[in-house]
């Protein structure tokens, strides 16, 4: 194994000399821990889930569009009657939502990220204690274990069998064995052995200070659907620009009509075209699902993980930890070869004590084997995820020495040992079975199993989630394939696995005999659903040869075998029992470690992206008949058909309110890709569609009315016809309907109805329809618009089946 680790800079850097900051083997003392506070030699990092208050409100109220319609809105307050403004009133409030939920969701964040913070054992005063890693100050002497993430630079006082993956910092997949004086970078974490190291760099000199803050930040990246409106955002800007500059020369210019109406209808057909309420109508939709998971005990670190779980079509779960509880229990011990019973259950209780951070499995023997006599340790070899087992030499009572291995059947034990036998027919009970073995050499040597005596069977059962079973049934009823790998048996975790019910469990697969060539390695995963004996670096294949292939890949864990794999794949859920190491590469934690949350989960993204797709289109569908109208009424030369007030009125019955609510629905649906394209394909044949019919009506209501009052008249028909259209695209979307959404359909026609009805919002709104022909006529051309719009939307959907 290879030392390496690297400083800010990418070169290795020098330990820091022990006289600088070194502690004693007792740690610092409380006063020298408030001097080096006093000094500001603290760990000051700020580790936060969520954006602050002060970036929260820039992020909502400092945007493009808020910019351009608070230019417009000023202008109307100057130029137009009241009623002509609300737009600007509609933003601000929108505006003020976003913040709110916003807000509400980081307290939810910030309070389960102080649940799921990592607090490292630090030695002061001849004491350990955890405290939390803002307390943490330059000298701390800081106790490292299996599964434990470095939280600061330092250099190793004490190691015993100390190994540290540093692969997350440098790529190295090998974990480096350590040893008093070799330095520890921040962000690796301990994969085997214990010890404890001098903290040398703190707060923001640290290397991975930043790896620290970021693993748990409230973040806004790698979403399609927030890189599909912001590609959207652009376009529209592109085509707001010319359409702008031509509706103002063809208002204020050509028609030479009164200033101020001029430019109250070349601002009404301006505002129109900007989604403004899309980005707001997202970021709530978000919001409010972390608010919704967070009272789930679900910790969301990034806020698209929401979003990707949504998308997933594999998900590979870890067996221990996710299927089965933590602990466990020894249900037999069985020796072998003729070993004297008594002496075995030393020889355990014995090994037991020589870990001082015990895996489950130990800590069930250690519960079953609780005295140890007077056996002392001479050499120790930590239980590592790649070896599959551990052992300990020891000086006996009686003065006489041995060394002990205990793992895997399987890989201690030679092909065709009698014992493999029995361990195959506990492995298909569903139970786990250890080997203690006498090594055949010394711990040291570069093989400790050649030559091992088998000398016990130690079989443990594994305590099953009670809602394991369910979660796997969910899981299969929405597609999603579930993988189980696991470094257990094979058979054993198979058995585990048909317990809970789940398909393809009776064909378990060895994942040594796996090719390693990726295509065939995918190809084989996806013929099976169970895998034992994977190694944490094949965990990390796995992961990637699913993704070769195509699939969103999940994957679940708690031990620190688990990290790589969740890093790499495209969701990584944690449980809050597990490792430091695990929590801070997930992008999911959940605290209460159910598997059982993770349906919430899913359907929380499919809710949030499957409404955010179905209420974009009704944005941009305002968006594309907006730009239409004022490309006719430029090339037509005539006055634009609406004031500001009317399509204030028009986008908050037919958008804004319905799609507020429609956003929040449930919907099961799982995520598809190619977010923009989706939705474009039905708005820009609905916007085609609104604005046909919209302005053939306003050419049809020229053609009728003369004199005072007919721009009035003209306008109030042709806002019927476009009321209706955009009514008919509600409709289509609400759909499937159930009683909610056709209550909200007919609420919104009854409000629009009201306005016509009750004269001082006729005034209000200068809504009044004259005469009877043109207002059906109105209505007639919007009966059939709803009709070309029902053709249209089926010749897409079997054009583009989804």
């Amino acid at each position: 194994m290879t030392q390496r680790a690297l400083d800010s800079s990418g070169e290795k850097p020098e330990p820091v000399p022990a006289s600088e900051v070194s502690a004693p083997a007792g740690g610092l003392t409380t006063a020298q821990v408030a001097e080096r506070v006093a000094r500001g030699e603290v760990n000051d990092v700020p580790v936060r889930s969520s954006r602050s208050v002060g970036e929260i409100v820039r992020a909502n109220v400092l945007t493009r569009f808020n910019l351009i319609i608070g230019v417009l809105w000023v202008t109307m307050l100057i130029v137009a009657p009241i009623q002509d403004s609300l737009f600007g009133y509609v933003i601000v409030a929108n505006t003020g939502i976003g913040i709110i939920q916003e807000w509400r969701a980081k307290k939810t964040l910030d309070g389960l990220a102080v649940i799921g913070e990592a607090r490292p054992s630090v030695r002061r005063d001849g004491v350990s204690a955890e405290v939390s890693v803002s307390e943490i100050v330059l000298g701390d002497l800081i106790e490292l274990g299996p599964g434990d993430k470095a939280v600061v630079d330092g250099t190793v006082a004490e190691a015993d069998s100390l190994e540290i993956d540093e692969s997350l910092l440098t790529g190295e997949a090998d974990p480096v064995i350590k040893r008093p004086g070799d330095p520890v970078m921040s962000g690796s974490f301990v994969v085997a052995g214990g010890g404890a190291f001098t903290a040398t760099k703190v707060g923001r000199e640290a290397y991975a200070a930043q790896l620290a803050e970021e693993a748990s930040r409230f973040t806004l990246v790698r979403s399609e659907l927030r890189s599909g409106i912001s590609t959207i955002l652009k376009y529209v800007t592109w085509m707001m620009v010319p359409t702008a500059t031509g509706l103002i020369i063809s208002q204020l210019v050509v028609e030479n009509d009164n200033f101020k109406d001029s430019l109250a209808r070349t601002i009404g057909g301006i505002v129109p075209i900007i989604p403004e309420g899309l980005v707001l109508l997202t970021s709530v939709a978000f919001a409010i699902g972390v608010i919704r998971l967070g009272r789930k005990q679900c910790l969301v670190q990034e806020l698209p993980a929401i979003e990707g779980l949504a998308r997933v079509d594999v998900v590979c779960l870890d067996k221990t930890g996710t299927l089965t509880e933590g602990g466990m229990d020894v249900t037999e011990v069985r020796p072998l070869n003729g070993s004297d019973e008594a002496y075995v259950h030393r020889v355990l209780a014995a090994l037991g004590a020589s870990d001082s951070r015990p895996n489950a499995s130990l800590q069930a023997i250690i519960d079953a084997h609780p005295d140890a006599g007077d056996w002392g340790v001479t050499e120790a070899l930590p239980f590592s995820s790649a070896r599959k087992y551990s052992g300990a030499a020891f000086t006996e009572a009686g003065g006489g020495a041995s060394a002990w291995l205990l793992g895997a059947p399987d890989v201690l034990l030679p092909d065709g040992d009698p014992a493999l036998a029995d361990t195959d027919r506990l492995n298909e009970q569903g139970l786990r079975v250890l080997l203690l073995a006498r090594a055949g050499g010394e711990l040291g040597a570069p093989d400790p199993a050649a030559g091992a005596v088998p000398t016990a069977l130690v079989v443990l059962e594994q305590r099953l989630r009670p809602d394991a079973g369910e979660t796997l049934a969910y899981f299969a009823d929405q597609n999603v394939d579930a993988k189980v790998i696991s470094g257990d048996n094979a058979v054993s975790v198979g058995a585990v696995a048909q317990k809970l019910g789940m398909p393809g469990a009776e064909h378990p697969s060895d994942a040594r005999r796996l090719p390693a060539e990726r295509d065939a390695m995918a190809a084989e995963i996806e013929r099976n659903a169970v895998f034992g004996r994977v190694t944490p670096q094949q965990k990390r294949d796995m992961v990637a040869a699913l993704q070769s292939r195509g699939h969103t890949v999940a994957m679940t864990g708690d031990g620190v075998n688990d990290v790589l794999a969740l890093k790499d794949a495209d969701i990584g859920v944690s449980m809050g029992s597990g490792s430091e190491a695990t929590r801070a590469v997930a992008q999911i934690v959940l605290l209460d470690n159910s598997f059982a949350t993770l349906p919430s989960v899913v359907a929380e993204g499919r809710r949030v992206i499957g409404n955010i797709t179905r209420v974009a289109t009704l944005f941009l569908t305002k968006t594309v008949y907006s730009v239409l109208l004022a490309i006719l009424v430029v090339c037509f030369q005539v006055e634009y058909p609406f004031l500001p007030r009317h399509l204030t009125l028009l986008s908050t019955l037919t958008i804004g309110v319905p799609a507020f609510f429609l956003a929040l629905a449930p919907n099961k649906e799982r995520a598809r890709p190619h977010f923009v394209r989706r939705v474009m394909r039905y708005a820009i044949p609905s916007g085609i569609i609104a604005a046909a019919a919209t302005f053939a009506t306003y050419l049809v209501a020229r053609h009728m009315y003369r004199g005072p009052g007919a721009l009035e008249a003209e306008t109030s028909a042709a806002t019927v016809t476009l009321f209706l259209v955009s009514m008919w695209v509600l409709a289509i979307i609400a759909r499937p309907y159930t009683w909610w959404r056709v209550v909200l359909v007919a609420a919104m026609g009854l409000c629009f109805l009201v306005v016509l009805s009750v004269p001082w919002l006729q005034d209000f709104f200068a809504l009044r329809l004259v005469g009877m022909t043109t207002p059906w006529t109105a209505v007639g051309i919007a009966v059939a618009a709803a009709a070309v719009l029902e053709v249209a939307w089926r010749l897409v959907g079997r054009r583009f089946p989804t």
